[in-house]
């Protein structure tokens, strides 16, 4: 859960600094449509997803079969935008780190 909050927040700092909803020279495309080609191409489907800033939605999808995975953000205005994709996803579900207490 940690990772996925540092990742989600090194997202939206990213969107934030680079100018995301401008989507100039970036992969954009109409959300359904970047959803279809994710699941036609790659096999890819929803695995999480975040609020972030300005109320863009960050998803993450992936393919349990093939390993790969796409980080997209999309704006208020339904335009969807690839932000980072790769190799080698796994699911975990890593529990809190218990405290170690003096004796």
């Amino acid at each position: 859960m940690q990772m996925t909050r540092t990742i989600v927040t090194a997202l939206l700092m990213m969107t934030v600094f680079t100018g995301l909803a401008r989507a100039e020279g970036r992969a954009c495309a109409a959300r359904d449509q970047v959803v279809m080609r994710l699941a036609e191409k790659y096999g890819e489907t929803r695995q999480s997803i975040g609020l972030g800033n300005n109320n863009a939605l960050m998803e993450v999808f992936a393919s349990d079969e093939t390993g790969t995975w796409t980080i997209t953000v999309t704006t208020t205005g339904g335009v969807t935008c690839l932000v980072a994709s790769g190799k080698a996803f796994e699911t975990l579900a890593e529990a809190l780190p218990i405290p170690e207490h003096d004796a």
